[in-house]
């Protein structure tokens, strides 16, 4: 790559749910941080089932000096409780919030009230003005849920309207599938930055789940490829390494502002991808 500005790179958590898995969280952390990314983030639960950890788990990084943004939904929560949280993360000195809808709770029905991420946005900036940097969720394949293409775009229009500074997107395997959304957004007249979600690959079962939950495609070609590996996992790492690497090159040669690693609370399949690619120094 010849271009001289520097791509944002920043890397995402989920809270780990026991003291082991936290000093390995914490470790990998450390690891991460050498390749200066610009930002770290940390999930939350599904309505909000991990706001505890998550919290625990950002106020740490904070206070150790770490860039972090903490995801944020209503879930079940009221107006109260949620603005009495991001007026924690602004007193913990946090300036950037992963704004979303959230996933439904398993097991709630049909009392659970849905707060869309452009509300939230709404909320945040009413209550906080300008003090966060909100990312937001975006869909190259389509979400899940959306009725169609058109839906999807206007949504996500919907919430840079709302106060959204930039997005991330779900992760997928074809750039085109990122390009073409991106000329649809512009056509849209959405002007913000959005960084594609990048999913390393390294255990196959697992990613079809994930895959398939979210909507995330798995091309035909290459599902047939990594199922020929049967168990060997070595070969579908190194596989999965060169894959990913050689799409995080296209998307970055044509004008993708940066990176956003789903990192599974693991170090070496996204920090190899990164080092691939020569991105070891922060953007800003």
């Amino acid at each position: 790559m010849t271009d001289t500005h520097q791509p944002r790179l920043s890397f995402e958590f989920f809270p780990p749910k026991t003291e082991q898995g936290r000093e390995k969280l914490l470790k990998v952390r450390q690891q991460l941080s050498d390749l200066e990314p610009d930002f770290f983030s940390v999930t939350y639960g599904a309505g909000g089932s991990t706001r505890d950890n998550t919290k625990d788990i950002v106020t740490h990084f904070k206070s150790e000096g770490v860039s972090v943004a903490p995801h944020l939904s209503f879930g079940g929560d009221d107006e109260t409780i949620i603005k009495g949280l991001i007026q924690e993360y602004r007193d913990a000195g946090i300036d950037r919030i992963v704004a979303l809808r959230g996933d439904m709770p398993s097991g709630v029905g049909g009392g659970y009230q849905m707060v869309y991420a452009n509300e939230l946005v709404a909320f945040i900036r009413q209550h906080f003005g300008n003090h966060f940097h909100l990312e937001v969720a975006a869909y190259p394949e389509i979400h899940p849920q959306a009725k169609n293409y058109d839906d999807d775009i206007r949504f996500l229009k919907g919430k840079f309207d709302a106060g959204a500074d930039s997005g991330i997107t779900q992760y997928f395997y074809n750039p085109d599938a990122y390009f073409y959304f991106m000329e649809q957004c512009q056509a849209a007249g959405i002007t913000q930055p959005i960084y594609p979600g990048i999913m390393p690959i390294i255990n196959f079962t697992n990613l079809t789940r994930f895959s398939d939950a979210c909507g995330a495609e798995i091309p035909r070609w290459m599902r047939k490829r990594l199922e020929a590996y049967g168990d060997d996992s070595e070969s579908i790492r190194a596989f999965g390494e060169a894959l990913v690497t050689e799409l995080c090159e296209t998307l970055l040669d044509n004008g993708a502002p940066g990176l956003h690693f789903y990192t599974m609370n693991q170090y070496e399949p996204s920090a190899r991808i990164v080092e691939n690619l020569g991105l070891n120094t922060s953007s800003s």
